[in-house]
């Protein structure tokens, strides 16, 4: 059987979702997963894709920047298919796991795609360093233990982080990092 797998970042990414949609659907996908989730986030329809594939079925993606976020997390993936006994095809590189060249090139790929990415981070970092050094740059505005605290109550309470975040005038990553660290505490304690 042939599986797809589809996934953009945000639910405003319309045309490219149904691009992918097409595209699998052209290339005799049976059964296709979507989801519209940013990649750093869990990925549910990935998880269930990966756990209904059987031996003998190929998985297909349209790009490699649809599957994995880094090269470790495509050797999971890749991993958790060979184990299956399921190949992989990148339908924009005409890539198939299938074939040792394919293997190969989908690692070396992978490689040279973290290494921009690295290289990117490491620019960043020398541009924040150079900001700093020049004053320019202050960093996130510090939040009191009592601010953390109020997010962590008014999200008990039921309301929308977004909501929250209006509310206290914080970004609303800001109040996720901030209910994701009270969490993890939660879970430690």
């Amino acid at each position: 059987m042939i599986i797809g797998y589809a996934r953009t970042s945000t639910v405003n990414q319309v045309a490219g979702f149904e691009a992918q949609l097409k595209e699998l659907q052209a290339s005799g996908c049976e059964k296709i997963f979507q989801e519209q989730v940013f990649s750093r986030s869990i990925r549910p329809k990935l998880q269930a894709a990966l756990e209904f594939v059987r031996e003998g079925d190929v998985f297909v993606v349209t790009r490699l920047d649809r599957l994995a976020r880094s090269v470790a997390d495509l050797m999971l993936i890749i991993r958790a298919l060979e184990q299956k006994r399921v190949g992989l095809r990148i339908l924009n590189l005409g890539m198939d796991t299938q074939t040792p060249t394919g293997k190969l090139m989908l690692t070396v790929l992978g490689g040279v795609a973290q290494f921009e990415r690295e290289v990117m981070l490491e620019r960043q970092r020398e541009g924040i360093a150079k900001a700093k050094a020049a004053g320019k740059y202050k960093g996130r505005k510090p939040i009191a233990a009592d601010g953390r605290q109020e997010v962590v109550r008014l999200a008990a309470e039921g309301m929308t982080k977004a909501a929250i975040a209006r509310q206290l005038d914080l970004g609303e990553a800001t109040v996720y990092r901030i209910l994701a660290t009270a969490r993890r505490q939660a879970a430690m304690a």
